[in-house]
């Protein structure tokens, strides 16, 4: 197999690489170093995702019909390639690479024509309804109830986990709309407009401490919240199937770009940094000796994917190997962010971490470098349980390639 890229794929590579100097300028790159923990506000994430849909490049999975990219599998990888290089964030999942298909395949004309425009334009925000308490990898045992009442269901319940559920205008949730013996018959696919009386968010406190609207988990309730009828995705009582179909989408990601420009970053960091023993972290026989063997096992997987967007180009469709990407992708984000807490050593310790922009009238924590690894470190043990665990997809892979 192939697996150079062709000229013309060189030629979008150049021409992604020099948009983004005017479309991700310096000035974003310092204030992303420079906020508390890295994270940017709703509203420049906003203009970010704008930004691309000017450009055409926002919906980089839709077909053109809806205002898709058109990107080739190749094209969509060198494009997150050029955009880790530079640090420029992603599309926020949950719109445009989640529901939105789910919308297109399962959804109604009227669905398709008031939602899809605005996600488009991140005009609206989604969040996802899924896991409840004592409901996550067996997410079939949900709760949440959507009882019928004619016009319209009368929604209760919780929901937990829900990632930026304090920026969201709308929630695609998985509610109960009837008991059968198979539990994933009477879940049904609903889309919820979160300013909906009877909603209420509650940050989850983790232990990254994010500052307050920074959240990024939080808990969902819901008393007596009226969903109309016509907020329902595909039939009554099928909306496992919907959920299925979006799965695809949450784990079909190629990790490799983010995780080679992590990598790219932290050698420029060690290369700066002292370490206790004299010189600098990269002087070290053993750092050196560690990061060579993520940098080999990153280069392993990217070849995997590599091999997969060939066969994703040639019309053939991603098995259990999407299980593996997801393993081995998690795996590998702990392993550099536990390389970049141990180069920041105790500047990494305080958890209040924004860096002074000129004319603040406070001193730094130690270098911008330090800011957010701490905070990196504790959030990225999350990666290996969501979107089914690894010992899920350890599971898928000894059925669907072992035969076990």
């Amino acid at each position: 197999m192939d697996l150079s890229f062709n000229e013309d794929d060189r030629l979008f590579q150049q021409e992604v690489r020099d948009w983004l100097v005017d479309a991700w300028p310096q000035e974003m790159r310092d204030k992303q170093a420079r906020s508390a923990q890295g994270r940017l506000s709703k509203e420049d994430l906003v203009a970010w995702q704008k930004r691309l849909a000017e450009k055409g490049w926002a919906a980089t999975n839709w077909p053109a019909e809806h205002g898709g990219a058109k990107f080739t599998p190749t094209q969509s990888y060198l494009f997150d390639l050029e955009r880790a290089r530079v640090g420029a964030p992603g599309v926020i999942p949950f719109g445009m690479t989640m529901v939105a298909p789910v919308i297109m395949k399962f959804g109604t004309e009227q669905q398709k024509s008031h939602f899809l425009p605005q996600i488009l334009n991140s005009d609206i925000w989604f969040c996802q309804g899924y896991s409840e308490p004592g409901s996550g990898s067996d997410l079939a045992s949900l709760n949440t109830k959507a009882e019928d009442k004619g016009d319209h269901y009368l929604v209760n319940g919780v929901k937990t986990w829900t990632t930026l559920a304090q920026y969201a205008d709308w929630m695609f949730c998985l509610v109960r709309t009837s008991q059968e013996s198979i539990r994933q018959l009477g879940i049904s696919f609903i889309l919820i407009d979160m300013k909906t009386p009877g909603i209420e968010v509650r940050p989850i406190v983790t232990l990254d401490q994010p500052g307050e609207g920074f959240q990024e988990i939080n808990m969902v309730y819901f008393e007596d919240v009226k969903v109309p009828k016509e907020n329902l995705v595909g039939e009554e009582g099928k909306g496992w199937t919907c959920a299925k179909y979006l799965l695809e989408f949450e784990r079909g990601n190629a990790y490799s770009p983010a995780l080679k420009g992590a990598m790219a970053h932290l050698k420029e960091v060690a290369q700066a940094q002292p370490s206790s023993t004299g010189g600098t972290y990269w002087e070290s026989d053993d750092f050196e000796r560690r990061f060579n063997d993520v940098e080999v096992q990153i280069l392993s997987m990217e070849y995997t994917e590599l091999r997969i967007l060939g066969a994703l180009s040639a019309g053939q469709n991603v098995g259990p190997e999407s299980s593996m990407l997801k393993t081995r992708g998690t795996e590998l984000q702990q392993a550099v962010t536990e390389l970049a807490l141990e180069v920041t050593g105790t500047y990494a310790s305080p958890l209040d971490q924004s860096t002074p922009f000129p004319g603040d009238n406070f001193q730094a924590v130690g270098p911008v470098e330090a800011n957010g690894s701490a905070q990196e470190y504790f959030n990225t043990r999350k990666v290996s349980i969501y979107a089914g665990s690894n010992e899920i997809q350890r599971n898928i892979m000894s059925k669907l390639v072992l035969g076990l």
